[in-house]
């Protein structure tokens, strides 16, 4: 805690009045006549803190460096990321006709029960490789509308211990894991500093509706590595969503962390591979064909070229995850019918269906369960890809942008 001194000074005037008129005036001015005064200064010494109030302490974390010694990327890992963020790029670009999900739990609570996961979407994903390219959630970080558990990183053991160090170097541990098994990871850029340790294993990044609006944010995703994806706002509107593309593709100076752990100016060229994520709001849901024709019509009015991602779950479902297979049936059958715009789908799945709170018994959790939004299980979500995989195989050989949703960059 700092500490400084406070300076009070408290002046005050004495008259001595005698026989006579005139304007009071003080000690040894001659005019005035008749009277005598004096100023009395009286300086009063506060010792007072004035930082840091309301912070009860602090824990210096070991660096992004430091952490990335500890568990380096290797060769493996390495290759998948690097080719991941190819493929999507390639995706955006329209020279893959493939479409790509992102799939996987609302978020990680259970490294454990991940790897699991992971290891039966790695062969699905490897089945329908030829028509969907398959990104795995990895969610760490959750924001809370009031409080809550904030997930894996804030506090990885569940028990208010709030082991920071801890869960980032298990969720580093998990996406090498995954990484290493041929399997690209996703996650949502919440925190502005935990990139630094993560970043370099993500395959594509998510800024979330809440966060979509927010200038620090912005900033953050203009650098970011990977492809990044915005979400409409939690009203369902698009503006926010819109403005933020036009900042991220832009270059930016801000406050952030080095590698090394030292706050520093970081200044970014802009992220070009940047897009809109549909997923409903404020009561409605917006994955339908109409709402993704206003969409493109919105992005092409402000110059941006209409790569449209629909988010099968949030308020598209309304929150109900039976709901997110008629979502996926209904995008899948835009594409069948023609859609040129949507480039990729986000489900929240588990191993098992629904949620559940979190016990103070950690041992009474539900294996595989989601301990946030209510996911869909691991059948369905077996199922409903392998029904989209065979939907639109037929239609994206020759699927291109049409001319109409094309941006004209000598404008």
């Amino acid at each position: 805690m700092l500490r400084g001194k406070a300076i009070f000074t408290s002046i005050g005037f004495v008259a001595d009045f005698n026989q006579g008129g005139g304007n009071v005036r003080p000690e040894g001015n001659p005019e005035g006549g008749g009277h005598r005064g004096f100023f009395l200064e009286q300086t009063i010494m506060i010792d007072t803190r004035v930082d840091d109030l309301n912070v009860l302490s602090e824990q210096t974390l070991i660096s992004p460096d430091e952490l990335k010694a500890q568990r380096p990327l290797s060769d493996a890992a390495l290759r998948t990321v690097a080719e991941g963020r190819a493929t999507i790029r390639n995706i955006l670009e329209r020279t893959d006709p493939r479409l790509f999900l992102v799939v996987g739990p609302c978020s990680i609570h259970d490294p454990g029960a991940a790897l699991e996961y992971a290891e039966k979407l790695k062969v699905l994903a490897d089945q329908v490789s030829d028509t969907l390219f398959i990104v795995m959630r990895v969610y760490f970080e959750k924001p809370r509308t009031t409080v809550g558990w904030k997930g894996f990183i804030n506090d990885p053991h569940m028990n208010g211990s709030f082991n920071i160090q801890d869960g980032l170097a298990e969720g580093r541990k998990l996406l090498m894991q995954l990484a290493e098994m041929g399997l690209p990871a996703s996650t949502e850029a919440l925190d502005p500093v935990s990139p630094q340790y993560m970043q370099d294993l993500i395959t594509w990044s998510a800024i979330g509706a809440r966060t979509t609006e927010s200038q620090t944010h912005r900033e953050m995703a203009s650098g970011l590595s990977s492809a990044v994806g915005f979400k409409n706002g939690t009203d369902g509107g698009l503006e926010v969503a819109i403005n933020a593309l036009q900042s991220v593709s832009a270059p930016h100076r801000f406050l952030g962390i080095n590698h090394q752990g030292q706050v520093a100016v970081i200044h970014t060229q802009g992220n070009a591979h940047a897009h809109i994520v549909l997923r409903g709001g404020g009561g409605k849901t917006n994955y339908d064909s109409v709402s993704v024709s206003v969409c493109e019509q919105e992005l092409l009015k402000n110059s941006i070229t209409p790569n449209v991602m629909i988010d099968c779950s949030h308020a598209n479902s309304n929150k109900d995850p039976a709901l997110q297979s008629l979502v996926m049936k209904n995008v899948g059958n835009q594409i069948a019918d023609g859609n040129g715009s949507i480039i990729g789908l986000m489900v929240e799945s588990n191993l098992g269906w629904g949620n559940q709170s979190i016990p103070d018994d950690l041992s009474l959790l539900k294996h595989g369960v989601s301990v946030t939004d209510a996911c869909i299980d691991w059948e369905t979500t077996e199922r409903m890809i392998r029904n989209l995989a065979e939907t639109v195989r037929p239609h994206l050989e020759n699927r291109e942008l049409p001319a109409t949703l094309q941006v004209d960059k000598t404008a």
